[in-house]
């Protein structure tokens, strides 16, 4: 997608050795392309074997509350990840790429 290599996924594992993950994908060819090297890190890092499948169930009807009416959520923080087809993710992403989001981003 954006022509990432393994030596900018490492980058900043080799530069700072105090990082809790250290690698990085640029892009979603990054996961084919080195997963030699990614797939055992996910599978350690997420507690899953090799062979364990995604799947994802959008039935809203299924949450189920746990918070106690004594004591309240006030706030919470959500952390959101992009990934358009296409597309280099943050750490590869080129600028012609970013100017792409940009676009397709002010068209939706």
């Amino acid at each position: 997608t954006s022509g990432f290599t393994l030596i900018q996924a490492i980058a900043c594992a080799v530069e700072f050795d105090n990082q809790h993950c250290g690698i990085y994908a640029g892009d979603w060819d990054s996961y084919k392309d080195f997963s030699p090297v990614f797939d055992p890190l996910i599978q350690e890092y997420h507690g899953i074997s090799a062979n364990s499948k995604h799947s994802s169930d959008m039935d809203t009807s299924k949450i189920k509350g746990n918070i106690k009416e004594e004591v309240p959520v006030h706030s919470c923080r959500i952390r959101v990840g992009r990934s358009i087809d296409g597309f280099g993710l943050s750490p590869g992403i080129t600028k012609e790429q970013r100017l792409g989001v940009e676009k397709l981003m002010k068209n939706a």
